[in-house]
């Protein structure tokens, strides 16, 4: 089994940043971020995985960074230029699951965090 404990959330107003983390009991190669809204399906917002591959979700390109620490145990996720439809859920993901070079979070395989919420207002 894996933990995963998230914080970092909050309360912004639209334009700021904040900084998500979530820390894992043990070394996982695939660690991501996934978000939720209400009403809405959760999204995958962007991964990491031991080789440091980083990949977003376009409609966070060039305003989300996502980072480990050194013992990649720590995963980061800095978002800027936050907007409004960013709130929601963020939830941690790990899994040790690849397929096709790709790491696969959502699946049966993955471990989740509890969640931090996110709000963004206008």
């Amino acid at each position: 089994q894996v933990q995963l404990v998230e914080s970092g959330g909050g309360s912004v107003q639209a334009g700021g940043s904040l900084r998500l983390s979530c820390v894992a009991s043990t070394y996982v190669f695939c660690m991501a971020w996934f978000r939720q809204a209400p009403g809405k399906e959760r999204e995958w917002v962007a991964v990491v995985d031991g080789r440091d591959n980083l990949k977003y979700v376009d409609s966070v390109k060039g305003r989300f960074t996502i980072s480990r620490d050194n013992a990649k145990t720590i995963v980061y996720l800095q978002m800027n230029s936050l907007k409004p439809e960013d709130s929601g859920i963020y939830s941690c993901a790990a899994s040790s699951v690849v397929r096709a070079g790709r790491c696969i979070t959502n699946g049966a395989d993955s471990y989740w965090g509890q969640g931090t919420q996110v709000t963004v207002s206008s």
